[in-house]
């Protein structure tokens, strides 16, 4: 008895599929989560954008953002 083999992409749709049934969209998200590999290097990108910012100015920017959240 021969079983065909399904793609990747048709095995990947019914675990997604299963996932969610099972444990609810949210949960599922998470759990992909945890594979997802990141890009890019966050070392140069953080310095990029916050290396001309003193520790007040990150600070004073944080207090500002809670203000207005308020």
């Amino acid at each position: 008895m021969n079983i065909p083999a399904k793609s990747l992409t048709e095995v990947t749709n019914q675990a997604l599929h299963v996932l969610a049934k099972e444990i609810g969209s949210a949960d599922t998200m998470r759990f992909i989560g945890q594979f997802s590999t990141g890009s890019g290097n966050y070392t140069e990108e953080r310095t990029a954008l916050f290396d001309h910012l003193s520790l007040d100015d990150v600070l004073a920017e944080i207090r500002e953002h809670q203000n207005v959240k308020k």
